[in-house]
């Protein structure tokens, strides 16, 4: 597999890399990113590769990744329209200012202005919302952003990090509205995170929104560089890792050796052969650490190491997520349905019914 083979998001016209490229490293504002050079870099070996996809948000260095973004495509004439550009809102750029984020209509007008200036565009392919505002009414903000389409500056829109009923009240709201439709969602899912497999995954293949993981080297963690002696990542907002991270990590690790690839080509080829995921966003601090995340895209895992992931990562889901996956053992009575074999349910073997 290569960039350059498409896929189709979600349940829409749209067509993707199988990786995304996110941005959220481009710019030193925040005293870890890559220089606008080296973001630039990064940008060209991407593309030049066969990527179209690109991952940003107004809040992503304070700006700054947007901008490198606008310049690198203001450099290269025609180039806009081959790519598919994506960019986040909520995130509040204008201290003092209670509208200057979120997702009301003020806000969600400015902060979208403010990212075309950046990106020097005027439109952008997909516009995410960002993060769970509970207070504004959700008619608002899905009014708010099929305007943005109708008025050509918007061409899709996607949820982020938004927990699965609320992904499901704007998906419906949509449809009954004839406004337009949520075609996709970005969530944290890795060998580390996977609790995302209760809800949010099921709701986007049941409303037909495609998935596009973020995270999925977990911070680095999942890179071989972290162990129990060095310790995980010290970026902030980083959660210390726990004891089940590194049984994880070490298998990680040891089905690399087996293999003779990268840990981080294997977490990634792992991700991208889960049930559900459409493009996974993949950062680089550097163009050299890129093309080996690429390697990924040719790696495929033998099915013995992919149990091996499966099993160690394994999640514990919450309620009602564990008592549905049982729910087969009380509905089938021990038959064969759609290829799939139900045990009978244990408390019918051990009392049959009598009555």
């Amino acid at each position: 597999m290569s960039l350059d083979a498409y896929v189709t998001l979600g349940r829409s016209g749209l067509r993707v890399s199988p990786f995304t490229l996110g941005t959220m490293t481009f710019g030193e504002d925040f005293g870890w990113g890559s220089t606008p050079e080296e973001s630039a870099r990064v940008l060209s070996a991407y593309v030049e590769a066969g990527g179209n996809s690109l991952d940003t948000a107004n809040l992503y260095t304070n700006g700054h990744s947007e901008k490198i973004i606008g310049d690198w495509l203001a450099a290269r004439p025609g180039q806009r329209d081959r790519l598919v550009v994506g960019t986040k809102f909520f995130g509040n750029l204008h201290p003092g200012d209670p509208n200057g984020g979120g997702v009301g209509r003020k806000g969600v007008l400015h902060q979208l202005e403010d990212s075309l200036r950046r990106l020097r565009t005027d439109h952008v392919d997909l516009y995410w919302v960002h993060n769970l505002d509970p207070v504004v009414p959700l008619e608002e903000t899905m009014r708010t952003l099929d305007d943005l389409v109708t008025a050509g500056k918007v061409r899709y829109v996607g949820l982020s990090d938004l927990p699965a009923w609320r992904v499901a009240q704007a998906a419906t709201t949509a449809q009954f509205r004839d406004r337009v439709p949520v075609t996709a969602l970005q969530l944290e899912y890795s060998l580390l995170e996977r609790t995302s497999e209760a809800e949010l995954l099921p709701a986007a293949q049941a409303l037909g929104a495609g998935v596009m993981p973020w995270g999925p080297l977990r911070n680095g963690m999942l890179t071989g560089k972290h162990s129990r002696a060095t310790g995980g990542p010290t970026r902030a907002m980083v959660d210390p890792p726990r004891e089940s991270d590194w049984a994880v990590v070490d298998a990680v690790v040891e089905v690399a050796a087996e293999v003779g690839a990268d840990p981080a080509a294997i977490a990634l080829s792992w991700l991208r052969g889960r049930h559900g995921v459409s493009s996974t966003i993949v950062g680089a601090r550097s163009a050299d650490q890129l093309t080996r995340n690429l390697t990924a895209l040719d790696l495929e895992l033998p099915a013995g190491a992919r149990a091996r992931l499966d099993e160690v990562s394994a999640p514990s889901l919450p309620f009602p997520a564990w008592a549905n996956a049982r729910a087969s053992v009380l509905q089938f009575g021990g038959t064969t349905v759609d290829g799939v074999s139900h045990p009978e349910n244990p408390l019918l073997s051990a009392s049959p019914a009598r009555y």
